[in-house]
């Protein structure tokens, strides 16, 4: 099998970060981005602009128990599908693991914690356990420096990059996906373009001493150190800095708060330095609080219509002329009309062999024309049909999720906590499902078992045994 050829712009987003970067959008950004202005940029071929800025992206998302496990279906590939419809499973045995994770990530957590390696003393059970970094730079950054290979050789320095920053044994699972198709830039370059990113699942583990209390009976060791502990916390792990002035000292706002710098802010700067250091260049770091935007799926087939459209109207307007032109109608149809004479006493028309040809000539060259100007129309009508359907469905979306972007404005972590509290819901009942389905296999193992056991009892029983004897003394 042939490794994919590129990468691409376009990530999965799958929460509400407060640092956006790159080309990555928010999802209010995203949808309330008007159509007419997004359609404006599409024209000018803005998007695929192949001397674009390529920029470092480096982002975390975060999970409980319940929740990492679709995260490990989506990094592993155990579905059989996908929602993303980009994932080509035909690519997937081009995915790189830099660590792989031989159980589940929930198993290997448990180990861990059996081993004393990790704690997760004082936790709740929905805390956030896992951390989830994603590496990302635009696709014609790997296309333009070697492509597949390439960015193996990248990610591996950034996975090295995040064994420093969570620790090498903290690290659950690091692989890079090499088979989420580009459709853009597949269609730009005219070849398959593949997104190459990376995925490291790990602990947020922090040092903590735990200290002796007043419950002790040796009141002289209160408030030593009693024991040091690899405590899993995620607040910990990602605290912000304060911000400080040319002099070093801290920055406070207006109202007297101090003004703090976002840790995923200092993780976009160390991973933007840890690979220029590494000697990879030709790219910066992700823009703070960019919104620019990029196709999705649906916008991009908008856009693509639209140039279809465009270009067809251009054949039809160039047809139209150069047949007009040809033509000459002002003229030369008046010229046409008074071609021939009429022969005495008979109802055809006579012409001069000259007038013949050109007659002939006009006549082909116009059904021709008129053909083509049918087709192209009939092309113009089938494709402003098409924008017309795209342009409405997109709207329509809009509309219908008007009210869910607006309650993400206004209670991001309420909507967050709904939505999981669902998704968590139809967890337990596909475990429970699995759960009983399971019972029902052991029932029936165990029912065998005791049949089996029961026969084996008969056949050892001196009343069998002797029965035996019997017959055969008979025959």
């Amino acid at each position: 099998m042939s490794p994919p050829q590129g990468a691409h712009d376009i990530f999965p987003k799958r929460s509400f970060e407060s640092v956006i970067v790159g080309y990555i959008l928010s999802l209010e950004s995203y949808v309330t981005a008007p159509f007419g202005r997004s359609l404006a940029t599409y024209r000018k071929g803005n998007i695929l602009d192949k001397n674009k800025t390529n920029y470092s992206v480096a982002r975390v998302e975060t999970y409980t128990k319940t929740s990492i496990t679709k995260a490990e279906r989506h990094n592993e590939r155990k579905n059989k599908s996908y929602f993303n419809m980009n994932v080509d499973l035909i690519q997937t045995p081009n995915n790189i693991h830099y660590k792989r994770c031989e159980t589940t990530y929930n198993e290997k957590l448990k180990e861990l914690i059996d081993s004393k390696q990790v704690s997760l003393r004082g936790l709740r059970d929905n805390a956030k356990l896992f951390d989830e970094l994603i590496f990302d730079i635009n696709s014609d950054y790997f296309e333009k420096h070697g492509g597949y290979e390439f960015a193996k050789e990248f990610y591996e320095k950034a996975f090295h990059f995040a064994e420093e920053e969570m620790g090498t044994d903290n690290i659950i699972s690091a692989v890079m996906h090499a088979d989420e198709l580009n459709i853009a830039l597949t269609e730009e370059y005219g070849k398959p373009i593949y997104h190459y990113h990376l995925h490291v699942v790990a602990l947020p583990v922090v040092r903590k001493e735990v200290k002796w209390t007043k419950k002790c009976k040796d009141k002289s060791l209160v408030g030593t150190t009693k024991e040091v502990i690899n405590q899993v916390s995620h607040s910990n792990k990602w605290k912000s800095e304060q911000v400080l002035d040319n002099q070093g000292k801290p920055v406070y706002d207006k109202k007297g708060n101090a003004v703090l710098i976002k840790s995923y802010s200092l993780l976009q700067d160390r991973f933007f330095k840890y690979m220029s250091d590494s000697g990879y260049k030709d790219f910066i770091r992700g823009v703070k609080g960019s919104n620019q935007e990029h196709l999705d799926d649906l916008q991009f087939k908008i856009k693509k219509d639209t140039e279809r459209l465009e270009n067809i109207t251009n054949k039809v307007e160039e047809k139209e002329s150069s047949y007009n032109s040809y033509m000459k109608y002002d003229k030369q149809i008046e010229d046409i009309s008074n071609l021939g004479k009429q022969k005495r006493f008979s109802k055809k028309i006579e012409l001069e062999q000259e007038d013949y040809e050109n007659l002939t000539e006009y006549a082909k060259k116009g059904i021709v024309a008129d053909k083509e100007i049918y087709e192209l129309n009939t092309r113009i009508d089938n494709l402003r049909n098409a924008v017309d359907k795209w342009k409405s469905l997109y709207d329509d979306i809009v509309e219908k999720t008007k009210d869910y972007f607006h309650a993400i404005k206004l209670a991001p972590q309420k909507v967050t906590d709904f939505f999981k509290g669902l998704f968590d819901k139809e967890k337990q009942d596909e475990l429970e499902r699995q759960r009983f389905e399971q019972e029902k296999i052991q029932a029936k193992k165990k029912a065998r078992e005791e049949a089996r056991l029961e026969k084996q009892k008969l056949k050892n029983s001196p009343e069998y045994k002797k029965k035996r004897r019997a017959d055969r003394d008979a025959r």
